[in-house]
């Protein structure tokens, strides 16, 4: 027989072992794929993509367009751009506008886990009026900003989609998350504005609101008109009526007006003014009424906001300062509660 030189043994090795890699290589992973773990592994990772990219326009936020008189159901996203761009200005600081978009999806996640819907129309969640929140759509949007819409929109949406999923809580739960434009310089606790004392609503000193185009505004009322709307008799002397007490925002909380009693808030309402913090004084045969502060006081102030931003604190920074003791959390497991009941 003859003998194999070493040189050629080592050489046949080295081509079998050559030829074997391949196998060896692909043999694990195609133990694998027999036994079905990558293909749950990746029918699974597909699944989670899937649910990812459904699950946000099965969201649906049914809105009853007051003018119109029928129900619109954007997307919860889009209705959170619609809500933004309604309700602050869109030059606004960015930081200002996430703030915003937080407190709009917090508000409407409550509204949609609650079993009552006061003032809304059948089949409706909201509607699109301060009632709520004012919602616009894009149709209406551009119409509003014209040559504008591009950019105002596209700073809107970076702000919602930088807070997408995220709502505020206290205790667990989503929160009333009022808001308003200008503050008198501080915040107004709730209890003085509404009959249900919530922790988070505490009065908080808001410098920033002073520099707002919206801190000082005036009133005039003939004698008449004002004794008809307060349902009031004046003195025959200069004096229009006494404030008894304030409230913690420095408001007008009761004012004693020649024997008869009213709240700051239910003068407001009567005579349409922009603050519960007003001074009066009579001129000739009119009253006039001046104002600090836009709005009901409560919660986030907008333009404090803006202020805050502007300095370079964060949205969490805001809602944090404006709503003591809550958190950011993800409000995903309160919507698909909603979801389940539908």
């Amino acid at each position: 027989m003859m003998k194999m030189k070493p040189i050629v043994v080592i050489a046949a090795v080295l081509f079998v072992v050559t030829l074997m890699i391949p196998t060896l290589l692909v043999l694990p992973f195609s133990e694998e794929k027999a036994s079905g773990k990558l293909g749950e592994q990746l029918t699974k990772k597909a699944e989670e993509v899937e649910v990812k990219e459904t699950l946000e326009p099965a969201v649906e936020v049914a809105v009853y367009r007051t003018a119109a008189k029928q129900l619109e159901k954007p997307s919860l996203e889009e209705y959170i751009v619609g809500v933004v761009a309604s309700e602050m200005p869109a030059d606004f600081e960015h930081e200002a506008l996430k703030a915003q978009a937080l407190t709009a999806r917090t508000y409407i996640v409550k509204q949609m886990m609650s079993e009552e819907k006061v003032g809304v129309p059948k089949g409706a969640i909201v509607t699109d009026t301060v009632q709520h929140q004012v919602y616009k759509s894009e149709a209406e949007l551009k119409k509003q900003w014209g040559k504008d819409y591009k950019w105002k929109i596209k700073k809107v949406r970076e702000a919602v989609n930088a807070t997408a999923g995220q709502i505020l809580t206290y205790d667990g739960q989503p929160i009333s998350a009022t808001f308003f434009s200008t503050s008198n310089g501080y915040t107004e606790d709730s209890g003085a504005i509404w009959p249900n004392k919530l922790p988070y609503l505490k009065s908080v000193e808001s410098p920033w609101d002073l520099n707002s185009p919206k801190f000082k505004g005036q009133n005039i009322f003939s004698i008449s008109e004002f004794q008809s709307k307060l349902g009031v008799t004046l003195p025959n002397d200069q004096t229009i009526g006494k404030v008894i007490e304030r409230t913690e925002g420095n408001r007008v909380a009761k004012v004693d007006i020649n024997g008869k009693v009213l709240t700051g808030k239910e003068i407001r309402e009567a005579l349409g003014l922009k603050s519960t913090d007003f001074t009066w004084e009579k001129r000739g045969d009119k009253i006039v009424i001046s104002t600090k502060g836009f709005g009901h006081g409560v919660g986030m102030s907008q333009y404090g906001a803006n202020g805050m931003a502007a300095e370079g604190k964060t949205y969490k920074d805001i809602v944090e300062y404006y709503y003591k003791g809550t958190k950011v959390a993800e409000a995903s497991k309160y919507l698909n509660k909603v979801m389940a009941k539908k």
